[in-house]
C-alpha cells in the first residue's frame, strides 16, 4: 500500500478534535541507497513519535534499570500480589516489607515490557504496524504490548469518552509515549 493512500486511511480513523494537531509524516530519500526514510507522528508541528530514532519530546529508557527508578512509574499491588510473595517467602515477614517485595517484582516485570516494545518500535516499520492496525480490531490495538498499535488506538474516534476515562490505571503501566498520547486524547475532553 502506498504512503498516502495509508495515511488518507489513517486520518480517516482520527479523533475529529485531534484533526489540525495530529499528524502522520513521512520522508525518504529516493536517491541514497542507505536512507530508507523515517515516518513519525507529530503533534502541532513537534515530532514525538519518530521510528527511526529517539525523540526528543518523550523519554526514552535505555535499560531496564532507569524504568524500575523511574517515580513517575507507578505499579499497583493487589493482594493477590501480596498472597504470592507471601507463599513464596514461607517466613515472618512484615507486611510493609512484603508489599516492598510486590512492587519490586511487579515494576521488573514491567520494566522488561516496556523495554521489550520500545526496542521493538525503534526497528519496526511504521507502514507494517500501521496496515495490521487498519486489518485488527480497536479492541485488539489497545490491549497489545506494541507501542504503536496503542498510540494508533488512542487517537482512533472508535473509542469513545467512557472508554478513555477507564483506562486510567492501564495506561499507568504503559510507556511513557502512550501516556503522553493519552493525555493528549484525554485533554479533548476538557
Amino acid at each position: 500500500m502506498s504512503w498516502s493512500k495509508l495515511k488518507q486511511q489513517l486520518e480517516s480513523f482520527l479523533c475529529p478534535a485531534l484533526v489540525g494537531t495530529y499528524e502522520y509524516r513521512s520522508t525518504s530519500y529516493r536517491y541514497v541507497s542507505d536512507k530508507a526514510g523515517q515516518c513519525y507522528i507529530s503533534v502541532d508541528k513537534k515530532n514525538i513519535l519518530n521510528m527511526s530514532d529517539a525523540a526528543k519530546w518523550i523519554r526514552w529508557y535505555g535499560t531496564e534499570l532507569e524504568i524500575k527508578n523511574d517515580p513517575t512509574i507507578q505499579v499497583p499491588v493487589t493482594d493477590e500480589d501480596l498472597e504470592l510473595v507471601r507463599g513464596e517467602i514461607k517466613g515472618n515477614v512484615p507486611e510493609d516489607r512484603l508489599e516492598v517485595i510486590a512492587r519490586g517484582r511487579k515494576k521488573s516485570e514491567l520494566a522488561k515490557k516496556l523495554w521489550l516494545a520500545q526496542s521493538e518500535l525503534s526497528k519496526s516499520n511504521f507502514t507494517d504496524v500501521a496496515t495490521r492496525f487498519l486489518s485488527t480490531s480497536i479492541d485488539e490495538s489497545i490491549e497489545s504490548n506494541h507501542i504503536l498499535l496503542n498510540v494508533l488506538a488512542l487517537v482512533d474516534r472508535r473509542v469513545g469518552k467512557k472508554r478513555i476515562l477507564n483506562m486510567s490505571e492501564k495506561i499507568k503501566l504503559k510507556h511513557p509515549v502512550v501516556q503522553y498520547f493519552y493525555e493528549l486524547r484525554l485533554s479533548t475532553y476538557r
